[in-house]
């Protein structure tokens, strides 16, 4: 009979200690690599071989549905091999193909269809199968098993009529997009209608209080349930109903969570509930054939704008276990053995890691060898950073016939970084893939501009009118839109033909007329400066006239702030082509996008180049990465910088993409970058320079011993400042003094700079460095 100490055999010491712990609380800090799915799926099986726990009352919560199916489809093998090894007496792969099939179907029927695997809200929305016609909110609205589940186009669909159509509210004040967000933030925070009210008690915050409270009264009148409701209304259920949450407190006697420092507050609420019965009092919590295990990695936490929350994890040695000093404590152990990346790389992932204070102390230690040096290159600018990095893919593929474009990574801040790369990829004939993204061209904003760009120069692309004749939104409905079409098609011609036509137009729209002809008007003048305009300027006329980034101004979210970033970098698209074809016509650069567009959706099984956001990152690994844009601005990206806590998130988004690296480690930066057609100066990260300098390959003097923003304190006390000194920032680039303030003792700069306006800076915190 196969014995415990076999089946734990592959395990490592702190591995094997984590998956043998059986009754309490338990904390596993696991590090990049460390094999934390491994650890997961060995205690789920231990618990059921060997402690004889019943599978249903398991609760394993996964970050993902992939992840919820490796870990079923590893549980499955790892059974099978047990139960082959007892019942035959040989390994799984050594039976028959009708007795794997057949002892296959027994463990799922027998286990693994009873066990409670998966993300918060699928688990969330099996319970609320059970239980959600016990449940009513504060204004008795109350919901049916048979519930529905709103996407987001529905959601947005019934928040646009309760601002715009119900409450008759601006949209640019009450911005639908934005009131989506304040909701979801709420319920993520546990806040009901009247709780956020009180929290908002200002007039903004009172109108976007009710229209929650309605939107929340449709949803019930709907049976229907958004994302947030799934986690929301288990939480309000269990806390106002004890006898259900006595029910599956009961049930769920062993409760692990994976991705634990990705938890946010009214998912931490749900577990806290399901563990505790509800009972505050921690001496009162009964431990007997019951555990919580939660697993996480304080220095990979990096969805702060999803609301999750890494102070939870933190937290945990106070909130459930002894809050013993990490050498005494019983109830945490950390996973430190990498298993994925060579020494070299551990060690400089290790050393910027340090640098954050708000972490639980643990080293990676390294499993493989020591492993070549990481690969830094500076570029004059993005174009020739992109260059390089293809030109060294493709050397890279040429001398190792063992690997493949799939093997290769591009990681960067935003998704506007991707367009050089994926230029030259196209042109090169590279097979890639955007991962957790779109292709640049095929991004809204883009298409939508390219759309405008292409009406101007043919008015009679239909699917190009139809795409921008009311985005940004202008008052141009679908039920105007569909009566316009008809009436082209019933006559048989354009619908450009339609609009041109002031009197058809106020036919058929009445009261709408007015915003169509207006659209129509703004489209002609645009056409008549097209043949006077090169192709850049003439996308400054379209977005500037079609109020597209005004739009996205208004919104003031991350992502209008990413969408942004992106028409910027098809500005630089447009400018570049028109530089190196010397081709300024609009017609020219359309050709130019359009085969990129095509190309982009080539095929070639799966072996392509991957290119995804440091934040996309997560969870992947590949024997060579390009972590590319590290300069002071763009990672760290400039809204952390002076924020110290969200300077420490950029940091953890360096960690993470340093260590998705196997084998190879490439890290790029430029000096310059193009902002809205002008060029930039760039400073090289901080980041950079906290890895230390024994492990990057130098030998092209890229990065000098001191790095170039930073400074001796006594020559900054030292330096005399005057107006129309020039000087470079280490985060914001070169700068003109405006006004010198204070006295000798203390100075301080009036600075103007480049797209960034006037700062205020103190000379003496080393930031500054005089030019001349």
């Amino acid at each position: 009979m196969t014995t415990s100490a076999d089946f734990l055999s592959k395990l490592n010491h702190s591995q094997r200690c984590a998956v043998e712990h059986f009754c309490g609380p338990l904390l596993v800090i696991a590090g990049a690599g460390s094999g934390k799915t491994r650890a997961l799926t060995y205690r789920i099986a231990n618990l059921i071989i060997y402690n004889k726990v019943n599978p249903e009352s398991i609760l394993a919560v996964t970050f993902t549905n992939k992840a919820a199916k490796e870990m079923k489809d590893r549980l499955d093998k790892l059974l099978a091999q047990e139960i082959s090894s007892k019942n035959y007496k040989q390994p799984f792969d050594s039976l028959s193909e009708f007795n794997q099939k057949k002892l296959l179907s027994f463990i799922y029927k027998k286990t693994t269809k009873q066990l409670w695997i998966g993300t918060f809200h699928s688990l969330c929305a099996r319970i609320l199968r059970y239980d959600i016609n016990k449940y009513q909110d504060s204004k008795k609205r109350k919901w049916d098993r048979n519930f529905s589940i709103f996407d987001e186009s529905d959601v947005q669909n019934i928040l646009k009529n309760i601002i715009l159509k119900q409450f008759n509210l601006d949209e640019k004040t009450f911005n639908p997009r934005a009131i989506r967000y304040a909701i979801s933030s709420a319920k993520n925070l546990g806040l009901s209608p009247e709780e956020y009210l009180k929290e908002h008690s200002y007039s903004k915050g009172r109108v976007i209080a009710e229209i929650y409270d309605e939107y929340q009264t449709q949803l019930a009148e709907n049976n229907a349930l958004d994302f947030d409701d799934l986690i929301l209304i288990p939480v309000c259920l269990f806390q106002d109903n004890k006898s259900v949450l006595g029910y599956w407190h009961s049930q769920f006697k062993h409760i692990l969570v994976d991705e634990y420092q990705d938890t946010n507050r009214i998912q931490y609420t749900l577990i806290q509930l399901l563990t505790t019965n509800g009972k505050i009092n921690k001496n009162s919590w009964n431990w007997k054939n019951r555990s919580i295990f939660v697993v996480g990695d304080a220095d990979q936490s990096i969805y702060s704008f999803r609301m999750a929350d890494f102070t939870i994890l933190l937290n945990f040695q106070a909130e459930f276990g002894d809050g013993l000093p990490d050498d005494d404590t019983k109830t945490m152990i950390k996973l430190e053995n990498n298993y994925r990346s060579t020494e070299n790389i551990l060690v400089a992932a290790n050393n910027l890691i340090y640098k954050n204070s708000q972490r639980i102390d643990k080293t990676l230690k390294a499993t493989r060898g020591k492993g070549e040096k990481i690969y830094c290159y500076k570029a004059d600018d993005e174009h020739i950073e992109a260059e390089f990095v293809i030109s060294k893919i493709q050397e890279l593929i040429s001398i190792n016939s063992e690997l493949s474009w799939k093997d290769i990574a591009f990681l960067y801040r935003v998704n506007s970084q991707s367009r050089p790369f994926e230029d030259i990829l196209v042109r090169k004939s590279i097979p890639y893939t955007i991962v957790g993204g779109f292709k640049f061209y095929d991004r809204q904003e883009i298409k939508d501009s390219v759309a405008y760009l292409r009406l101007i120069v043919n008015p009679y692309d239909t699917v190009s009118l139809l795409r921008v004749i009311n985005s940004p939104r202008r008052g141009i409905g679908k039920t105007t839109i569909d009566l316009l079409l008809k009436a082209s098609q019933e006559l048989k011609t354009s619908l450009w033909e339609i609009l041109i036509d002031e009197t058809s137009v106020k036919t058929l729209t009445g009261k709408s007329s007015k915003a169509v002809l207006n659209f129509v008007h703004m489209i002609k003048k645009l056409q008549e400066k097209s043949t006077e305009l090169v192709s850049t300027d003439i996308f400054n006329q379209v977005m500037q006239k079609s109020g597209y980034i005004d739009d996205l101004k208004r919104k003031e979210t991350e992502e209008s702030d990413n969408r942004l970033e992106n028409l910027q970098e098809l500005y630089n698209a447009m400018n570049q082509y028109r530089e190196e074809n010397n081709d300024p016509s609009l017609q020219g650069y359309l050709t130019n996008a359009s085969l990129a567009s095509d190309l982009d959706n080539l095929e070639n099984e799966n072996n392509k180049v991957s290119l995804m956001t440091l934040h996309s990152a997560k969870g992947l690994e590949f024997p060579v990465v390009f972590l590319v844009g590290l300069e002071q601005g763009t990672l760290p990206h400039i809204r952390s910088l002076n924020n110290p806590l969200s300077l420490e998130e950029e940091r953890r988004l360096c960690y993470v993409g340093i260590t998705r690296a196997q084998e190879k480690l490439f890290i790029t930066y430029a000096r310059e970058r193009s902002v809205w057609g002008s060029k930039e100066t760039k400073i090289v990260s901080q980041f950079l320079e906290e890895i230390p300098q024994n492990l990057i390959d130098n030998h092209t003097n890229i990065i000098p011993e001191k790095s170039s923003w930073k400074k001796n304190n006594s020559m900054d006390n030292n330096t005399k400042w005057a107006v129309g000194d020039h000087l470079v920032h280490y985060s914001f680039g070169e700068g003109e003094v405006t006004h010198v303030l204070g006295s000798e003792k203390k100075v301080n700069l009036a600075i103007k700079f480049k797209n960034l306006g006037r700062k205020i800076i103190d000379p003496s915190t080393n930031s500054v460095t005089k030019i001349f």
